[in-house]
């Protein structure tokens, strides 16, 4: 490692390659001085530097942080640096308002009496490259109108800071940071939250760790009650980096002293207390010279009776070689640490910048192949995306052929099945589709006409769920589309969007063909009618099914009344009220009165024998066995069943109110309760067709469940994954298009050019750490 001279510079030039940069990523190591207004900050820093170059006066007066570097000239050596003719004339416009004035170089240079060792000191702006300020008044009034610039002029504060470089060989070397002082109350045009302003901007500086804290307070004011002491003890409340500064230390009250202050007595700071008489306001009106205020500040303390014995330890020469030392050892500790940020602050940037594409301009020649490329892994990318191969798949929501399949699968399956085949058909609809099948003739069987015209409009219902199934995977398809970028494609936007139009626009014309076949698929099914489907239930099993089911009915409710002797009057008030009770729980038909079982059949052999009859006697009537009408029809129908529990589900769940059931005539004006009630074999033939088309409902649906999904596949989903490289590759790959497609997205260039000049400035940095380390 080199010396510790060499430390400051070092952290110096660190500190102006990142104001160039206009970063402030790192934590470097600095000295910030904190104070309440008119504690003496600013004749410190002015001591130090041995020139009055700070503005004065009521209220705020330091509103922009200002960093000071001091930098130390030999005098052994040439105290003027060539300066290159060009930038002379190149200077800000400021220097060259008079072109009659002549710079103090210039003058030195003409001046036949000039000497290589001539004391001169001068200040330079990190915002006026190339210019020097040789008098120090000039400094003071450019730090007014850079504050003024920035912060305004109603006395508000901002948080960039002036950096101001110093160079004199009366100077140590050393870098600080003056922060306005800490105020309370508002006063004149200050902001109402100037406090809150102040206290934030100084926390932005004292809270890192690598800041060394200059609390300065004045004697005049008890210690419990500085502000500075305060705020550095919230950052640092073990006091290990901090420095504490009495001022005004020969404006104390006659008879007391601050030697228990200094001798870290009263309030414990590892690097201790250290006094200063201020120049006062006296020596600057009468121009006393900052040499000869140090030369009084040592005679006051080698004559004070109490701080005679600490006197080497006071002043502001004493503060200064303590600060630079410090400050030495402090970047001597923190540079392995700043080095390490660095490297991984270079790695960072690196990774950002890959993301961003290449720097290199890109030949004519390599705007097909760039072409081609990215054409292919947006392909590539669209294609995995629906196969599930994709290196990117997400884990918190489904996509791409997951999705695809649970629309199959469930969307679309579970629409199929919540589907009632019978739902929208009434048994007045039925009824009167059977009647209009049989025309002027009176039918001998349930005419396969009724089921024809009942059952079509039933399939037409899968038509909606199977044309919603096609525009579902339309939609996650362009989805897909949509999300097959890239951090590369994204660099050229303009290729991105045609490659998603294209894929676009073959969706889309896919799309037209798929719902075609789809509702072709329906209509298929619609125009033949198969009732020699192995799976279609027969009418005979129908029926039967039928006939048992009101067995059971009649002996339920032959039951219910034998369990409830009473009075014969009461028994059609009683089978009403039972039939109005399981029409509401159970779904069942109300029964009428007129359908009491007879005294006759009391046991369950004579009810069987009887069933058994009209079921045989209905079997034969229905499906042409008996032409004649036997007496046990004729039996039948002088008894008629007025109740009836059906099935209105896919299972075959379906319940009719029969006694509220009336023939639906539209050309008839008469009331409901005109029209005619259903007889026996009415209800028997309405409830068989019902059976009939849930059956064979059933069967189309199965079919069209696994039709649809193989026809997307087929037409849509498959036929967009062959097709897509080759479409894109006759509608763009063109040369005539490729200056167009592969033209930058200005916002990436720009954040590519940011990312390029900061990791230059972290190299930079890393290489001035480097020659020291």
């Amino acid at each position: 490692m080199s010396s510790l001279e060499d430390l400051i510079p070092t952290v110096n030039k660190l500190q102006d390659v990142m104001y160039d940069a206009g970063i402030d990523t790192l934590d470097l190591p600095v000295l910030a001085v904190i104070g309440s207004q008119s504690s003496g900050k600013s004749s410190i820093l002015e001591t130090l530097v041995g020139k009055d170059f700070l503005p004065r006066g009521t209220g705020i007066v330091t509103r922009r942080p200002l960093v000071l570097q001091l930098i130390n000239i030999p005098e052994d050596s040439s105290s003027i640096p060539e300066v290159d003719e060009q930038k002379s004339e190149s200077q800000s416009p400021r220097e060259n308002d008079d072109s009659n004035e002549m710079t103090l170089e210039q003058h030195l240079r003409k001046n036949t009496g000039y000497q290589s060792n001539s004391v001169v000191e001068w200040g330079e702006f990190l915002h006026i490259p190339d210019r020097r300020f040789y008098d120090f008044k000039e400094i003071k009034q450019e730090i007014e109108n850079e504050t003024a610039r920035i912060a305004g002029k109603n006395k508000g504060i901002s948080r960039i800071p002036i950096n101001l470089k110093v160079f004199s060989p009366k100077v140590l070397n050393l870098t600080l940071v003056d922060l306005p002082g800490i105020t309370k109350v508002p006063i004149g045009e200050q902001p109402a939250d100037i406090e809150r302003q102040i206290k934030n901007l100084i926390l932005e500086y004292v809270a890192k760790p690598n800041c060394i804290i200059l609390a300065v307070s004045p004697a005049n004011v008890d210690l419990v009650n500085s502000e500075s002491l305060k705020l550095a003890r919230e950052v640092d409340p073990l006091g290990k980096r901090t420095i504490g500064v009495i001022t005004k230390l020969d404006l104390m009250d006659s008879g007391t002293n601050a030697l228990d202050i200094l001798s870290g007595k009263l309030y414990p700071l590892k690097l201790g207390f250290v006094g200063i008489v201020n120049r006062s306001q006296q020596d600057i009106l009468l121009n006393t010279t900052v040499e000869e205020s140090l030369d009084n500040e040592e005679q006051f303390f080698s004559r004070h009776p109490v701080y005679r014995t600490i006197s080497t330890r006071c002043g502001t020469r004493y503060l200064a070689k303590l600060l630079n030392q410090i400050l030495m050892n402090h970047i001597r500790d923190k540079l392995p640490d700043i080095k390490a940020r660095l490297n991984t602050l270079i790695g960072q940037t690196e990774q950002e910048l890959a993301t961003y594409g290449g720097t290199g301009i890109i030949t004519n020649e390599n705007k097909a192949g760039l072409v081609l490329q990215l054409m292919n892994k947006f392909a590539t990318k669209f294609i995995s995306s629906i196969d599930g191969t994709s290196s990117e798949i997400s884990t918190k929501e489904l996509c791409g052929g997951a999705r695809v399949y649970y629309i199959y699968n469930n969307i679309f399956g579970h629409s199929l099945k919540s589907i009632n085949p019978t739902a929208n058909l009434s048994t007045s609809d039925i009824r009167t589709a059977i009647r209009n099948s049989t025309g002027p003739r009176p039918s001998l069987f349930v005419p396969e006409m009724a089921f024809d015209l009942l059952v079509k409009p039933q399939i037409h219902l899968l038509l909606e769920p199977s044309q919603r199934c096609v525009e579902l995977v339309y939609e996650e398809l362009m989805k897909i589309c949509h999300n097959c970028g890239s951090p590369e494609l994204a660099r050229y936007p303009k290729l991105q969007s045609k490659l998603i139009e294209v894929v676009s626009d073959l969706l889309r014309e896919r799309l037209g063909p798929t719902r075609s076949y789809v509702e072709s698929l329906i209509d298929i099914h619609r125009a033949y009618i198969n009732t020699n489907h192995p799976n279609f239930l027969s009418a005979t099993e129908a029926m039967s099914d039928i006939i048992e089911t009101r067995r059971k009915k009649r002996q339920i409710l032959k039951r219910k009344q034998g369990s409830s002797p009473g009075d014969q009057q009461d028994l059609p008030n009683q089978h009403s009220a039972a039939a109005k009770q399981g029409s509401v729980q159970s779904g069942t038909s109300k029964l009428d009165s007129d359908t009491a079982v007879t005294s006759e059949s009391d046991s369950d052999e004579d009810e069987q024998r009887s069933m058994k009859h009209s079921k045989d006697s209905f079997l034969n009537y229905f499906f042409g066995k008996d032409q004649k009408m036997g007496t046990e029809s004729s039996l039948l129908q002088n008894k008629p069943f007025q109740a009836y529990t059906g099935s209105n589900t896919i299972e075959g769940q379906i319940t009719l109110d029969l006694h509220n059931l009336q023939l639906s005539d539209p050309s008839s004006d008469n009331s409901p309760s005109d029209l005619p009630e259903l007889s026996e074999r009415e209800e028997l033939e309405c409830e068989l067709i019902r059976r009939l088309i849930a059956s064979y409902f059933g069967i189309v649906r199965e079919m069209i469940q696994d039709q649809i999904p193989k026809a997307v596949m087929c037409l849509l989903v498959n036929f967009s994954k062959e097709s897509v490289q080759n479409r894109l590759v006759t509608k763009l790959y063109k040369d005539a298009y490729f200056d167009d497609l592969l033209m930058e997205d200005q916002n990436l260039a720009q954040d590519r050019e940011k990312c390029v000049k900061l990791l230059k400035t972290y190299k930079d940095a890393s290489n001035i750490i480097g020659d020291i380390l």
